[in-house]
């Protein structure tokens, strides 16, 4: 019984080899028979695949291209902003606060590691914390 299964089954995977035989004939005649106007219009549409791809590629990279320019654009403008804010700090930072903040980026230490007093600021003035300002996205 289990014999007449795997003949049944390897008579079956013998049609499919003939077929595909077939086929490949088949496809082997029809090239050979046919003019080169078929060779022609089998380059013409890998010529129109091709530009079809690139066209897709082409398209998707001016996408990227627009996307890091409005990323560059954000940064540029955060950057401003840092500079600005750190440009308030460093008018608000008393002499003593300055020479501190010095000695710390000179021997590589976090500003930001040790307890510094709060800088004072002036009546009048209102203080820029970093925590109240959003970019509004991040990179």
């Amino acid at each position: 019984m289990r014999e007449k299964g795997l003949a049944g089954a390897g008579g079956a995977q013998g049609r499919d080899a003939m077929a595909l035989k077939l086929l490949f004939w088949e496809l082997e005649k029809h090239l050979k028979s046919s003019s080169g106007a078929s060779v022609v219009a089998i380059d013409n549409k890998i010529e129109q695949a091709m530009d079809l791809v690139k066209s897709h590629l082409m398209y998707a990279v001016r996408e990227e291209v627009e996307v890091l320019k409005e990323q560059i654009k954000e940064l540029i403008e955060r950057n401003t902003q840092l500079e600005q804010e750190n440009n308030l700090l460093k008018t608000l930072a008393s002499p003593e606060q300055m020479a501190q903040f010095q000695a710390q980026v000179q021997t590589g230490g976090s500003p930001t590691s040790t307890a510094q007093p709060p800088v004072p600021v002036p009546a009048g003035s209102t203080q820029v914390l970093p925590s109240t300002q959003n970019s509004g996205s991040s990179a």
